[in-house]
């Protein structure tokens, strides 16, 4: 199958998305690519796991959202490479594609030491998450000039991701469904400036434990859209209502989540594997020559070379995949060799990856369709 094109950063991309509505309200050294209304606040929310197709596909159970599909704009852009959250996430409240950021991956390697940081948790004492993403958010940039207020669960206050990528503005703690939009309504009512992300993580826990084709994911879904309907009725005029997601999500049945641990020829010369199991990133050794790579890129390409993309670092730069301009230091961070899956396909390196791991349905991180569409659609005004 031919590589599929980068994500479109600069042209339609989750990492548009907050500049655009920083510029739809008026602040200056923002461009408002995605042409977003003028308003006077706006509320973002961020949709963990709700890619475009399963919109398309399962519309019925969310009336309100199908309904602003229909609402004569852009409906769909692209997330970013790996299409997985910690690397969204922060794509877009930076405003940068990963190789800019540097949030690569699920599990990212740290060239420093040698070592491979979980970016969603984890993350050892000795590495500041404020040093390993040191761009500004826009959050940052706003501040001072107007309300910033992230809602989301107590447990991600102070988490290493959103110390490094989601910084900026308050923090307000809210747990389940209906206290995040009560606490964004109230935020709201206080602040006629302000610029409110609410982030949603339901749906994706759901595809992730039962599968997009579940009775649980389905719920979560109506649930999702009940909300969303009591927040587009509360916001009031001049509020900018955007909902988005960080990526889709595909089923992988259990004959394709495999263990490649168990297969030496995958890991000649191979000292650390990280990203993720539908964007498998390998770190050769430093004294592993040509000879060695070539060998095992090539046993990765007879062995799954009809169900997934194999492409070197550099190959995958050049495609853009990561973004168009590389940041000094983030290359390192990215795998010598790059496995994304395009069949019903999920890699787990067995010596590292937790036992569960194996039983999740739902999965996510290369670039089909599937996985790299997400929505944008606008409820208010």
């Amino acid at each position: 199958m031919p590589l599929p094109q980068a994500p479109a950063y600069g042209g339609g991309s989750l990492s548009d998305v907050m500049p655009s509505v920083a510029a739809a309200l008026g602040e200056e050294g923002f461009e408002n690519l995605l042409q977003l209304p003028a308003a006077r606040r706006a509320v973002v929310v961020l949709v963990d796991g709700l890619g475009s197709r399963l919109l398309k596909r399962f519309g019925g159970h969310a009336p309100t959202l199908r309904a602003a599909s229909r609402s004569g704009l852009p409906t769909s852009i692209d997330t970013v490479f790996p299409t997985t959250t910690a690397a969204a996430l922060t794509s877009l409240v930076t405003g940068l594609p990963p190789a800019r950021h540097g949030i690569v991956g699920y599990d990212a390697f740290d060239p420093a030491l040698r070592r491979v940081v979980n970016q969603l948790g984890g993350w050892p004492g000795d590495l500041e998450p404020e040093s390993w993403q040191a761009e500004p958010t826009v959050f940052e940039r706003l501040e001072g000039r107007r309300t910033v207020v992230t809602v989301s669960r107590p447990k991600f206050r102070s988490s290493p991701l959103t110390r490094a990528g989601l910084r900026g503005g308050r923090f307000l703690e809210a747990n389940t469904p209906g206290a995040r939009v009560r606490c964004t309504l109230d935020t709201l009512r206080e602040h006629r400036d302000a610029l409110v992300y609410l982030y949603w993580d339901e749906l994706d826990k759901a595809g992730h434990a039962h599968g997009v084709d579940s009775a649980q994911w389905l719920h979560a879904l109506e649930e999702l859209d009940s909300s969303l309907k009591r927040l587009a009725a509360g916001v009031g005029q001049g509020t900018l209502l955007l909902v988005t997601g960080d990526h889709g999500m595909v089923d992988v049945p259990v004959s394709g989540r495999v263990d490649y641990s168990l297969h030496p020829e995958l890991l000649a010369g191979v000292e650390h594997t990280a990203g993720e199991p539908r964007g498998v990133q390998l770190h050769f050794a430093p004294d592993a020559d040509e000879d060695v790579r070539a060998a095992t890129r090539a046993a990765w390409e007879d062995r799954f070379g009809s169900r997934a993309w194999v492409l070197s670092r550099d190959e995958a730069l050049a495609a853009g995949w990561f973004g168009p301009s590389l940041r000094q230091g983030v290359r390192e961070r990215i795998g010598d060799l790059i496995v994304a899956a395009h069949g019903d396909l999920a890699l787990y390196d067995g010596r590292r990856a937790a036992p569960h791991a194996f039983s999740m349905v739902g999965q996510h991180g290369s670039l089909t369709q599937a996985e790299r569409r997400v929505p944008l659609l606008l409820l208010a005004p």
